[in-house]
């Protein structure tokens, strides 16, 4: 598939910008994970609780660290993998897009289509205004996408 011959549409800057947002922020969460590996997770928050001048027995505080416990080794290990696998998966769609690549529209309409019927599920379980948000605006791209490929024949 060739490069478009027109010029990129600014709808595309916008969701290749989105994506390379969501890309970067799962590749610091993943090189966390790699961190929060080598010390540990509890020992790290904690830290990070002083440095910020959190009162380590503040509510918030607490509940991250009981949480945190929750994960061991192997645990961080498959969670860090995941997310570069992500991560790259949202580069990857962001930079086609960049770059006009018809294959980044046709991709990105494919993965993100992909992600409604798990984003459907966790709406279901519980109602917050993220999930709500991040299913409207996954949906929002399909469908733009999906014209966009179709006036594009």
């Amino acid at each position: 598939m060739a490069p478009r011959t027109k010029a990129v549409p600014q709808a595309l800057y916008l969701i290749a910008a989105f994506k390379l947002f969501k890309g970067f922020v799962l590749l610091a969460l993943a090189v966390g994970a790699l961190r929060l590996l080598h010390r540990g997770a509890a020992f790290e928050v904690y830290r990070w609780a002083n440095t910020f001048r959190v009162d380590p027995n503040n509510r918030y505080v607490h509940l991250l660290l009981v949480r945190l416990s929750l994960f061991d080794g192997k645990k961080l290990r498959e969670l860090s993998v995941g997310t570069f696998f992500y991560s790259a998966l949202f580069l990857t769609e962001g930079t086609g897009l960049l770059l006009g690549k018809r294959w980044a529209e046709y991709f990105t309409t494919i993965s993100t289509f992909s992600f409604i019927p798990l984003e459907i599920y966790e709406i279901v379980r519980r109602v917050t205004f993220p999930r709500v948000l991040v299913l409207l605006l996954n949906v929002a791209v399909v469908v733009y996408l999906v014209i966009d490929l179709r006036r594009a024949r």
